[in-house]
């Protein structure tokens, strides 16, 4: 998917992301830049491959296929993951800027302590709640959206393999490798990434600047996406100055 027209803001989903979670920024963002979700093939790439490296890999086909220049990439969840392996593993003048949210890399709980039976709704629907600080955000659609994945045993297989790859793969001892500007906006209620891991990102990221979100889970777009694009444009708005000033 592609809308607008500008500087690229590409943006990574998370582990059961889609579309739909970004569709706030989408809409807002689209007047001032090329918005650009690539569909993370998670359920799709063969099991020896399904890891954070093999969805790194296919950004960075992704992203060369398009040619894109002066990209803002921004991940929320095993998307923040995936971005930063990227990142570390091409160092490419590409990208300009670099904004997580809720991101793995360093520490997340997982999914649950053990996975569900298939079947399990209620669980789901407990579990998908649990990423919000409003449990309301766990709407029906998003509930069955999650539970079709779920339902599915070679899914749940490569879930597991990219959930158990993004606890390997602990990027806490290389990101002082990213000098890029980096922005950090972070739910003060994420039960999955908690507060403690933005700090640590933004000790370790040598250039970040962190926002914490009151009353906020996992994913800050889609629950308070107000305050979010709010953050994200003053962020980005700074990083044309400093481009122009440059000149």
């Amino acid at each position: 998917m592609e809308e607008g027209e500008g500087e690229p803001l590409v943006l990574l989903h998370g582990l059961f992301g889609a579309l739909s979670n970004f569709s706030a920024l989408i809409d807002y963002f689209k007047q001032y830049n090329k918005v650009v979700v690539p569909l993370l093939p998670l359920l799709e790439m063969d099991i020896i491959h399904t890891s954070v490296s093999g969805l790194a890999k296919y950004v960075h086909k992704f992203i060369e296929q398009r040619d894109y220049n002066n990209i803002h990439l921004l991940g929320n969840s095993l998307g923040g993951h995936v971005g930063l392996v990227y990142l570390l593993r091409n160092e490419s003048p590409r990208i300009k800027s670099v904004i997580l949210t809720g991101s793995s890399g360093l520490f997340e709980n997982a999914m649950g302590d053990s996975y569900p039976k298939r079947g399990d709704k209620e669980y789901i629907r407990k579990k998908t709640a649990y990423t919000f600080y409003d449990p309301a955000i766990a709407t029906d659609e998003l509930v069955d959206e999650v539970f079709s994945i779920t339902n599915n045993r070679l899914k749940v297989i490569r879930i597991i393999a990219l959930a158990k790859s993004a606890i390997r793969n602990n990027l806490g001892e290389e990101l002082n490798k990213i000098k890029i500007p980096a922005l950090l906006i972070w739910g003060k209620n994420d039960n999955v990434t908690p507060p403690f891991v933005a700090e640590e990102f933004h000790k370790l990221l040598p250039n970040s600047e962190l926002h914490f979100i009151d009353k906020c889970g996992h994913a800050p777009m889609m629950e308070v996406p107000i305050e979010f694009n709010k953050i994200l444009f003053k962020f980005l708005e700074k990083q044309s100055a400093i481009a122009t000033q440059g000149q």
